[in-house]
């Protein structure tokens, strides 16, 4: 079978990857050598699929279904596989191998095409929430993933770069960064997070209604998961005439039912959206650069 990346991973990757980062190019010959080395019987290519990484729907040497997915070592997948295996199962997708091939995990097998974001908007939002919940556990020791402080202070820098560049976004760039300043200047919760969750990262599974997907590791407090998903379907909000009222209610209820500090979150998501409004805005995609820019203003 040829592995044929996705029009949208090819467009992701090509406005990401650093000069000469031949991943894409080498990526049929990794897939083939992957599914060869398990005995895999391959259906098909996830479509749209995700950014950062091509997911390959197929069936182990005994005939159950499962997933190989394989990501370019910028994309962090042996973080991804650390926090998987420390979940177990619980809230998240399963590893369904030990694995020590850099950038290919294979995985249990989820319903790829039934994500909460399918649901009501009040009842997706709860579903996700309660999914997020069971993934806030202590970290293991001697972890190896990146602490929240470690991954905003890189995106700081871009956002102070973008900010220079385009005097539209300075002041938003600049509450963010205070509101930055001021969520880690004290202690804190430190629990290990799934780092990009949203509606989508969530699908329907087997043995649990729902379970997460695609994490990007990171230690830190609660609040900077759920900021992520203060802001899901922003595209909605910001056609609403209530949507900056809607937002506001959003984070109170969901700060509410999570036990998480409602000024906390507040903080989190305007630094969040601010940090993805740039870099949209830096990569071209001047659509969801305005829409982030818009719904962060209402912060």
């Amino acid at each position: 079978m040829a592995f044929e990346p996705p029009r949208r991973l090819v467009r992701a990757f090509g406005e990401t990857a650093p000069e000469g980062d031949d991943w894409l190019a080498t990526l049929p010959e990794v897939a083939e050598r992957a599914v060869a080395r398990r005995g895999l019987t391959v259906e098909r290519v996830q479509v749209p699929g995700g950014r950062s990484s091509l997911v390959v729907l197929v069936r182990t040497a005994e005939g159950a279904p499962a997933v190989l997915k394989l990501a370019p070592r910028r994309a962090r997948p042996e973080s991804e596989r650390a926090a998987l295996v420390h979940w177990g199962g619980r809230g998240a997708v399963q590893v369904r191998e030990e694995g020590d091939e850099e950038g290919v995990l294979l995985l249990e097998r989820l319903h790829p095409d039934v994500s909460v974001r399918s649901l009501p908007e009040a009842k997706a939002l709860l579903e996700a929430a309660g999914t997020l919940r069971r993934l806030w556990v202590e970290p293991p020791g001697s972890h190896p993933f990146e602490t929240v402080a470690e991954r905003t202070g890189r995106q700081a820098e871009a956002m102070r770069a973008g900010a220079a560049a385009d005097a539209q976004v300075a002041p938003l760039v600049d509450a963010a960064l205070a509101a930055r300043a001021e969520l880690l200047g004290g202690p804190s919760e430190q629990r290990l997070l799934h780092g990009t969750f949203r509606q989508s990262k969530v699908l329907a599974g087997d043995r649990m209604p729902w379970l997460a997907v695609g994490p990007d590791p990171v230690v830190g407090e609660s609040a900077f998961d759920l900021a992520r998903l203060v802001r899901d379907r922003v595209e909605d909000l910001i056609a609403q005439p209530s949507g900056a009222s809607t937002t506001r209610r959003r984070i109170k209820r969901l700060a509410e039912s999570l036990e998480v500090d409602q000024e906390r979150l507040r903080g989190w998501t305007l630094f969040r959206a601010v940090e993805s409004g740039v870099r949209a805005r830096r990569v071209g995609r001047e659509r969801d650069a305005e829409l982030l820019l818009e719904f962060a203003g209402w912060l």
